[in-house]
């Protein structure tokens, strides 16, 4: 039996709406290169400490006011902030069927960094990117059609360090498994030999690799996609972040999360490294809105559903 919510899956309305929206990126795919092999994957690069950033130069500058010569001040001569994430990751950044929005928690975060340089939270361009694209979007920039910044529920990684810069951490996740709600399995290891979705280009895909039990990783290119491929019973689950599951559980009453978390996601938004003013600037706008409330509120606008606000993540400086 497919599991569907009617004719039209939860998750493929969210891309059929995306794809139908006259405002957005088209829905990203993945390239025609292999995509790596999450059984064989090498072990995690612990060469530094991914939740150590750079720390805040003085206190902000004034909206509108940004420091010659800095990246802030070719944004704020751009006009906007271009920030990239996906459409279909619910509750954090997701396209919203009514108004044709991108909106969440990653959104706002974005939003609060628009607001820090203009004055403005709307001068936000919001670019749909693929999972895959994540860093090499940074690395571009916005000369070469990448973004200013990512926010897209990515983990801070030793080895994405290598490539871009990120902010402190802005949000404490972990990896967990969805299954359909008559599933034996209680957790990861029970899918062992079994098919298990996540996108191309995330740790989650690196990391159902590296359970014991070997279950057979699955790439699409987003986790909508893989919604839909567990709803269509092409995958026994899904795999990734709690916070991501449970806007997937919300969408299909057939399925739930399942097991401890078996990995530490600390979320952390990724810039260019060839501009570390623009990653000290982020952070104190993450220092300031720790301190007055702001995060605690953008908690309870987007994740207070799961309960109270936790204390925001303690900023760790390199």
């Amino acid at each position: 039996m497919i599991r569907t919510l009617g004719k039209l899956t939860a998750a493929a309305l969210l891309l059929t709406l995306a794809a139908c929206s006259g405002d957005a990126s088209p829905l990203p795919v993945v390239s025609g290169s292999p995509v790596p092999d999450a059984t064989s994957a090498a072990p995690a690069d612990t060469s530094c400490n991914p939740r150590a950033s750079l720390a805040p130069a003085g206190a902000l500058p004034a909206p509108g006011k940004m420091p010659a010569g800095s990246l802030m001040a070719q944004i704020q001569k751009a006009g906007r902030l271009v920030l990239g994430t996906s459409q279909d990751t619910l509750l954090f950044s997701s396209r919203n069927p009514f108004t044709g929005k991108v909106e969440g928690f990653d959104v706002d975060m974005g939003r609060q960094i628009a607001e820090a340089i203009f004055g403005d939270p709307d001068k936000l361009q919001i670019k749909v990117i693929a999972y895959d694209k994540r860093v090499s979007s940074v690395m571009d920039g916005t000369e070469n059609n990448g973004v200013d910044i990512v926010a897209d529920t990515m983990t801070a990684n030793c080895a994405r360090w290598k490539d871009v810069n990120f902010s402190t951490i802005y949000y404490e996740a972990g990896q967990r498994v969805l299954v359909s709600k008559d599933s034996k399995a209680t957790k990861i290891e029970d899918l062992g030999g079994k098919k298990v979705c996540a996108a191309a280009g995330s740790t989650s895909y690196v990391n159902i690799g590296l359970v014991s039990t070997k279950p057979i990783a699955v790439a699409k290119p987003a986790f909508g996609d893989c919604l839909v491929a567990f709803q269509q019973n092409e995958v026994e689950g899904v795999s990734t972040d709690d916070t991501i599951l449970a806007g997937m559980a919300a969408q299909d009453p057939y399925a739930k999360v399942v097991g401890p978390k078996f990995t530490q996601e600390p979320y952390g938004m990724a810039m260019s490294k060839q501009h570390p003013e623009f990653t000290r600037f982020v952070n104190a706008v993450l220092e300031k809105n720790r301190a007055n409330g702001t995060w605690t509120a953008t908690y309870n606008k987007w994740l207070g559903s799961f309960g109270a606000a936790p204390k925001p993540p303690a900023a760790q400086y390199q």
